[in-house]
């Protein structure tokens, strides 16, 4: 299937879940997190669900990360450059809604894209080899081939992997794992 039915399928499935399925899967995924090899690293980069679209609730997964001591960063999203900046998420950001309903830092502490070690991803559908479809603007491509190479980057879904995305372009950038309510895949 393309990124295009992709989109559309995931979109209409996401709308069917109730807000309790919604907060029961979600809870099911961040307890699936914490047997990620992933905690003896230090900065750690999460989305802000936007729940509009029923996106996978991060706020527990912040919770785990603020309990082991991890710096957390939320970004910030130029709808012109298409670029993302990253801050450093404290008691003192201020958290507000852009205009296309994207939980995003007013101000804070910048962090540079190369310090991040591991990184949760938003996504929409992904398949077995590790490709995600997104919103479709490459916001996350763009941001995760600033990383590291040996950046972790984990995709969070309630959904389970599609066989095959027809669709991918050379500047996709893959993930090394994704997390459901059911299992963990690890590419």
């Amino acid at each position: 299937m393309n990124k295009t039915a992709l989109r559309s399928k995931y979109k209409a499935l996401r709308n069917s879940l109730s807000e309790n399925e919604q907060e029961e899967m979600s809870l099911a995924i961040a307890n699936k997190t914490l047997i990620l090899p992933i905690w003896d690293h230090i900065y750690f980069h999460i989305f802000l669900p936007i729940t509009e679209h029923k996106e996978v609730d991060t706020e527990l997964i912040l919770h785990i990360l603020s309990g082991k001591n991890k710096e957390i960063l939320v970004s910030r999203a130029d709808f012109i450059t298409h670029k993302m900046t990253h801050f450093l998420l404290t008691d003192n950001t201020k958290i507000q809604k852009n205009q296309y309903n994207i939980p995003e830092p007013v101000n804070g502490i910048e962090v540079p894209s190369n310090k991040i070690e591991v990184v949760f991803v938003p996504l929409l559908a992904f398949d077995k080899k590790g490709h995600r479809v997104g919103y479709g603007k490459g916001f996350y491509d763009a941001f995760l081939s600033e990383c590291k190479p040996d950046v972790i980057k984990i995709g969070l879904s309630f959904f389970e992997s599609e066989e095959l995305i027809d669709d991918i372009f050379e500047g996709d950038v893959q993930l090394d794992y994704c997390v459901t309510p059911k299992e963990i895949y690890k590419f």
